[in-house]
């Protein structure tokens, strides 16, 4: 059985530095570990031990909210305030922008609240996250003003779009995090559906999982698990929302194997700001070795009302 060490100290951050939460996380091919945060430095570069490597970004974004790495170690990055997603050299260098900055499309909505958007819109209304596929197609999901999956070229030609408001196959409810296996499958965790839709490339519907609560991210490892972040009922509720029960499971982690089968879980929330429990898993990843890096998005949903400590945990490690 697979057992993981969690450390919520591992990153080490120079003197002067701080986030506010971390919002996502990535690691190149050489394990460097990305962490987007909301800080006055967005992206900030660590070795797998925790030493500070680099930082990047400073002025360049509205809110970071994603953050995928590419086999090239191009770096990825949503902006959902800005209605954009960039693409950077890992040192920072503009190469690709897809969206037109501070332009959101027309979708009928009103917020950043899911339930105001009346209609299916072209990139971007806030924007969340983007996935690769093997062979350099982006697949970004879209998002708190929209509910809609964009397909891109490499070179950042929109080539198709699907999805719409609501419920059923293939519809969304805040499509907040994608992923791609390496047999074209395409993930989307439809959060406030709690569910993780599968779709081929073209964008068909094959199937839900839905032993998930309000999913915000997936990550695919080398073996093919599928890894996902779980927001949970204890946080970032949006107004007039409750949970299901009193007791409805707080943020957590799954692990699903290729055909949607819970291999392992752990969190829940009980003790949000302990060494691997969680407030508000928003990111995740996998590096090269096993080891899992879970961002959570802690200040925004709740800290900043008291619910959790100011110093709780926005970035844990789990050593494999």
């Amino acid at each position: 059985m697979v057992v993981y060490h969690p450390s919520d100290h591992w990153a080490r951050l120079p003197p002067g530095y701080s986030w506010a939460e971390a919002a996502a996380v990535a690691v190149d091919s050489r394990d460097r570990v990305f962490v987007f945060n909301r800080g006055e430095h967005p992206v900030m570069i660590f070795e797998r031990d925790g030493s500070f490597v680099a930082s990047w970004g400073e002025g360049l974004f509205r809110r970071p909210h994603g953050i995928t790495i590419g086999p090239d170690d191009s770096v990825y990055c949503a902006d959902d305030m800005d209605h954009t997603v960039r693409k950077y050299t890992p040192d920072g260098r503009l190469l690709l922008t897809l969206g037109t900055s501070g332009q959101a499309s027309d979708t009928g909505a009103t917020s950043m609240d899911y339930r105001t958007v009346r209609r299916a819109g072209p990139p971007f209304h806030y924007p969340t996250n983007l996935a690769l596929a093997a062979d350099g197609t982006m697949f970004v999901s879209d998002g708190y003003g929209n509910a809609r999956v964009h397909v891109f070229a490499p070179d950042g030609r929109l080539l198709r779009s699907w999805g719409e408001p609501g419920s059923g196959p293939g519809q969304f409810h805040l499509p907040h995090g994608i992923a791609v296996d390496q047999q074209g499958t395409v993930y989307v965790a439809d959060r406030e559906n709690s569910r993780v839709q599968l779709f081929t490339a073209e964008g068909e519907s094959v199937t839900e999982w839905t032993d998930v609560a309000r999913p915000c991210q997936v990550s695919i490892d080398r073996r093919g698990d599928v890894l996902v972040a779980e927001l949970g009922w204890r946080a970032g509720l949006w107004p007039g929302m409750t949970p299901p029960s009193p007791d409805a499971t707080g943020g957590r982690v799954s692990v699903f194997d290729r055909q949607g089968k819970l291999s392992k879980r752990w969190g829940g929330g009980d003790n949000p700001c302990a060494a691997g429990d969680f407030f508000a898993p928003h990111g995740i990843c996998v590096d090269s070795h096993g080891d899992i890096y879970v961002a959570e998005v802690t200040w925004s949903a709740g800290g900043k009302n008291g619910l959790v400590p100011a110093d709780c945990h926005s970035l844990q490690k789990f050593s494999r």
